[in-house]
């Protein structure tokens, strides 16, 4: 089975590194939009044009199901692939429903912090989801888009990430909050910098691994094939850039979240 993975640029790696511990003998197929990257700071229109063509590369690849392992992406244009494309298509969105979850267990005086692209934050999807979940009054946002660009240089220097952290969170009181949701894939490459920064008790979560979960369960309800014993899984990557640099640049980064993140999960 081939199953499409796509991204403006690198981020989308985080979800394909967990989605490798969820299955065997699959033929995942990584899209990184590198020459339009990062889609967060764009204007709609354009980074809807760069999606719809990212995606048709991928169909000519004859997959069978998608992840939009982007936030950015999903917020934008999610429902119109759906429409547009028959095949399963899996979106990413900030984890906001847990994190309210989790929030509503320790107290109701705290509140949950939601980071993301600013356009993640401005787009209707993200705030419907916010109202529907009545929590308009627990859940606040900071943008974080230059982590997207850090990713993409390969920029893990603690003393440069801190910096950056500092400036972002001086009008952030940590004593109110009680959940971080780092809503952007690029953003988890960062997840032990965020623990190390943020206080002890601030529990940090993401979406990855509630999709790579919904991801399986569609594929295996259309009838699917997913696991077979001894069979490896296979990983192709292609770039909008079609440039040697990506491709290295995408085996340092999955290395380097194997190597320093990845989360030991099993989908039962």
């Amino acid at each position: 089975m081939n199953i499409g993975f796509f991204d403006s640029g690198m981020g989308g790696i985080t979800v394909l590194a967990d989605a490798l511990n969820f299955f065997n003998s699959q033929n995942f197929i990584y899209y990184a939009d590198t020459k339009n990257v990062p889609y967060g700071i764009k204007k709609k229109a354009k980074v809807k044009k760069y999606i719809f063509d990212s995606v048709d590369f991928l169909v000519d690849k004859k997959i069978d199901g998608l992840v939009v392992a982007c936030n950015t992406a999903t917020s934008i244009a999610i429902n119109d692939l759906r429409k547009r494309y028959a095949f399963p298509i899996i979106g990413m969105e900030p984890a906001v429903k847990p994190a309210v979850e989790k929030n509503n267990k320790k107290g109701k005086n705290k509140k949950v912090l939601v980071l993301a692209t600013e356009l993640t934050l401005k787009e209707r999807k993200f705030n419907n989801l916010v109202k529907k979940l009545n929590s308009r009054d627990i859940v606040e946002s900071l943008p974080l888009s230059k982590l997207v660009t850090y990713v993409e240089d390969k920029m893990f220097e603690e003393k440069k990430i801190f910096k950056y952290l500092k400036k972002k969170f001086k009008n952030i009181d940590f004593k109110e909050f009680s959940t971080v949701v780092l809503g952007c894939t690029h953003f988890i490459f960062y997840l032990n910098y965020f623990k190390k920064f943020l206080p002890d008790d601030i529990k940090i979560i993401d979406g990855n691994i509630g999709t790579i979960k919904h991801l399986k369960n569609i594929l295996f309800n259309k009838g699917f094939s997913l696991n077979e014993d001894n069979k490896k899984n296979n990983i192709n990557f292609y770039s909008s850039k079609k440039s040697d640099k990506d491709y290295k640049k995408f085996i340092f980064l999955l290395n380097y979240y194997n190597q320093n993140i990845r989360r030991n999960i099993k989908c039962l």
